[in-house]
């Protein structure tokens, strides 16, 4: 194996484990978003959007709800990434590339910009900006076979 494979091989499954690290996530968002897990993202929101205040009962069941949907997609979208990865990417499929590309940049720039125009800009700095860079950093490093 020459190096230029050992090269992508490190970078491909490095893609695979940055999206599989993100399905756990998901599953955490989905099960377990009073956890501590989530204290910063949780007290962040408390102070954007309630002034500080404890999430009322109802309050707390409607983030419960779309955190389970939420967490929902993220694990749906990072399987499916998954198995991007594992088969059509690691064959060095041009369209695989780009899918995993336009899947990534879209829902970062949608979530992004509507965190940052409600003022949660904490959303971006504690979820967006680290999954962007935890699988867009092997994108980028693999874009010279592709």
């Amino acid at each position: 194996m020459n190096k230029s494979s050992i090269d992508f091989s490190f970078w491909q499954k490095f893609l695979t484990c940055a999206n599989l690290l993100t399905v756990a996530v998901g599953f955490l968002v989905a099960f377990a978003g009073n956890s501590l897990f989530f204290d910063g993202h949780n007290s962040y929101t408390r102070e954007v959007f309630f002034a500080g205040a404890e999430f009322s009962e109802e309050v707390l069941h409607l983030k419960n709800w779309l955190f389970g949907i939420i967490g929902g997609t993220i694990v749906g979208f990072h399987i499916l990434m998954i198995m991007i990865s594992e088969n059509a990417f690691k064959k060095k499929e041009p369209w695989a590339y780009r899918a995993m590309w336009y899947g990534l940049l879209s829902w970062f720039v949608i979530d992004s910009g509507i965190s940052l125009y409600y003022g949660a800009v904490h959303n971006v700095i504690l979820i967006n900006l680290v999954a962007l860079f935890l699988i867009g950093l092997p994108l980028v490093m693999t874009r010279r076979y592709f």
